[in-house]
């Protein structure tokens, strides 16, 4: 056996959730691809490019928080019968 240190983590791996620094969005990291993290919004969207040194972890409360926006209806748009 080597007592060889496995080589550091340089960016997330998938299925984790991180914030774009330039723009505060919180995007679940989908790839990785040119040197790029490729994330989505939680809700669903399209995927955006963001460099590694401008993303960090997202929170559980942020992830929470968003978790739960995407859940529950929007009462002032929604009508007493779901439509």
């Amino acid at each position: 056996m080597s007592n060889e240190n496995p080589p550091p983590v340089t960016a997330p791996a998938p299925v984790t959730y991180v914030v774009d620094t330039r723009t505060d969005r919180l995007g679940q990291v989908m790839d990785r691809h040119a040197g790029h993290l490729q994330l989505r919004p939680p809700q669903g969207g399209l995927e955006w490019d963001c460099p590694p040194e401008c993303a960090r972890p997202a929170s559980e409360v942020e992830v929470r928080r968003t978790r739960t926006a995407t859940r529950t209806p929007d009462r002032k748009t929604e009508s007493r019968w779901g439509l």
